[in-house]
């Protein structure tokens, strides 16, 4: 095989730029990137770093312009790009929308695959002078495949296992069955195990794969594994997961325990914790998404602003900033959030619907941008109609010069007087991860994507926990996120659903917009109803009071998207193609 010129040259400028802490000066004497082929790779240890450099580039950070959440209840992608169809009946075998595109990506995480075998293959080989990175780069390596498989895994159950790089001659080899969801599960493991024992607590150049990491991805599959999807009998109950259907409680806890001891093997190191910057419980998790290397975060993926910023600001930010409104949140679930005292908000509360932004959730004003929310400056050429920077996203009257009231909209919907093809559906824009310093309009930002943070350990933990019905072990570890966030601690007296509901509140607010709501709700079998019927926003009017301030009114409306998740959806379908190209493979329930 030859390597192209453009895949060789990316995955150079990945070795020099974005995961190197210093340029190779040996890479200005190399040959020419179009004589390159797979021998030479394999003959120069800087070739082989770049090349599992480029595997790291596989990994989908959550900071693309369409996030998962607009596939669960979280948000809605303004801009469709296939989510329309993920959200409805119309998701298919032979029409994945989103998912084929954006998230699942079976075929991008299935070649990321085979390059990892082949790197097993021939890293024996490899002349390295120090033998210390060779094992670093294998148990990389190791980390890094049982990443796309629990990917492929969590969208799919049980897919096929490919342990070795087939060749084009091994045509009838490469037609394999879909594994056990057990055997994923365990392949899945025993990378991570690998990973684990090999690569350091710290590694030399950030955004590289340690042993904390490791141990992180292990926590999830786990959990994942435990979780009722898998374990209520006859979901799904196909040949495919042969194997791992739960039918006895026993089996469960057995399940829980694993999962249960994978997350306290992180939590006993000592190593991290919850993330308390300030005395302020809104800007202390604003930070943990801001400040590099905080002590929550466990792995993440870095960015350089001269290099390879983030565009996060940019695709999700107010239209009346001139970004690109992008994955707006719901009304579904900014109306979760609880009251300051831990109550639950509620429309059909007078004092609540009067004035629905009060005394919230701390998490809530670091995550959600809602009309009347002070922001940053607007740029020069609005600065004028607004020069406070405060979110606009409701229409409001206002007496014209003559005196006469007139209706207004505001500087951030979809009628604005600055752009209007990028306002929100909803009435809310996104304000987590957001970087108040950035004018995102003309310049891309640095923060780092979390792929894994301390507070989901804890979380994964307590979930063990309230699964093998130790309630006085999981309340302690909640309180320590709900505590930080400013919320009233969970009172000894929950047990049982209640526990159980108050520990899945944490878990969705905690971790929103990080890649976790779609696959929860699957897990849970919630899906069908929180992910059912219309993605909701809130229609805003302010009308003139006698003294010419405004009194604002809410109503719920449907966004303009209806939703349905069926039974099926708990599981992707296979693509028709893939069905059609092995006939070995076979078919999520209820898709035929």
């Amino acid at each position: 095989m030859k390597i192209t010129l453009q895949h060789l040259t990316y995955m150079l400028l990945a070795a020099m730029i974005i995961l190197s802490p210093a340029c190779n000066k040996d890479i200005l004497n190399k040959k020419p990137l179009n004589d390159y082929s797979d021998e030479d790779v394999w003959k120069d240890p800087p070739l082989v770093n770049a090349y599992v450099n480029n595997l790291y580039l596989q990994m989908r950070h959550g900071f693309n312009e369409v996030m998962l959440s607009s596939v669960s209840d979280e948000s809605r992608f303004i801009h469709n790009y296939g989510t329309q169809t993920s959200v409805t009946d119309a998701l298919s075998p032979d029409d994945l929308g989103a998912f084929s595109s954006q998230f699942g990506e079976w075929e991008k995480y299935y070649r990321a695959i085979r390059n990892c075998n082949i790197f097993f293959e021939m890293i024996g080989q490899v002349p390295f002078t120090d033998e210390a990175q060779r094992q670093r780069l294998i148990g990389e390596v190791h980390y890094l495949r049982a990443y796309f498989y629990q990917i492929l895994v969590k969208y799919w159950g049980g897919v096929p296992l490919v342990k070795k790089p087939f060749k084009l001659s091994d045509r009838d080899e490469m037609l394999i069955a879909r594994g056990s969801f057990e055997e994923c599960v365990n392949f899945i493991v025993e990378d991570c195990d690998k990973a684990a024992a090999i690569l350091p607590p710290k590694h030399e150049q950030p955004g590289r794969a340690t042993k904390y990491a490791a141990m992180s991805l292990k926590s999830r599959i786990l959990l994942f594994a435990a979780s009722p999807l898998f374990a209520k009998p006859g979901i799904p109950a196909t040949e495919s997961y042969r194997g791992y259907v739960n039918s006895t409680p026993a089996h469960q806890a057995e399940r829980y325990q694993k999962a249960l001891d994978a997350a306290k093997a992180i939590i006993d190191l000592n190593v991290f914790a919850i993330y308390k910057p300030t005395s302020n419980a809104t800007d202390n998790y604003s930070r943990v998404f801001l400040d590099k290397d905080n002590s929550e975060i466990i792995f993440a993926r870095y960015f350089n602003r001269q290099f390879q910023g983030t565009s996060h600001d940019l695709y999700n930010g107010p239209n009346g900033y001139h970004n690109w409104g992008g994955n707006v949140p719901l009304e579904n679930f900014v109306s979760g959030y609880q009251m300051a005292d831990g109550s639950e908000f509620s429309w059909a509360n007078n004092t609540h619907a009067a004035n629905p932004y009060a005394n919230r959730d701390p998490r809530f004003y670091a995550t959600i941008l809602y009309n009347g929310a002070k922001w940053k400056k607007r740029p020069s050429d609005a600065i004028a109609l607004d020069p406070i920077g405060e979110i606009q996203t409701g229409r409001f009257e206002k007496k014209n010069d003559q005196g006469t009231i007139i209706i207004q909209s505001g500087l951030d919907t979809r009628s604005s007087t600055i752009e209007n093809w990028n306002g929100t559906y909803t009435g809310y824009y996104i304000r987590k991860f957001m970087d108040l310093t950035l004018d995102a309009q003309f310049f891309r930002g640095d923060q780092a994507w979390p792929w894994f943070r301390y507070s989901e350990i804890l979380l994964n933990a307590a979930e063990a926990y309230i699964g093998l019905q130790q309630y006085d072990n999981a309340r302690p570890l909640i309180n320590q996120i709900r505590t930080r966030a400013g919320m009233p601690a969970i009172p000894n007296t929950v047990t049982g659903d209640a526990l159980t509901e108050a520990y899945r509140y944490e878990r969705r607010y905690e971790l929103s917009f990080e890649e976790h709501r779609y696959f929860d709700a699957r897990r849970w079998l919630i899906a069908e109803n929180v992910f059912s019927g219309p993605a909701n926003g809130i229609e805003i009017l302010g009308k003139l009071n006698p003294d010419n301030t405004l009194k604002w009114t809410y109503k719920v409306v449907n966004s303009g998207q209806d939703r349905v998740f069926s039974e099926k959806h708990y599981l992707l379908p296979i693509m028709a193609a893939e069905i059609r190209r092995n006939d070995k493979m076979k078919q999520n329930p209820k898709y035929n």
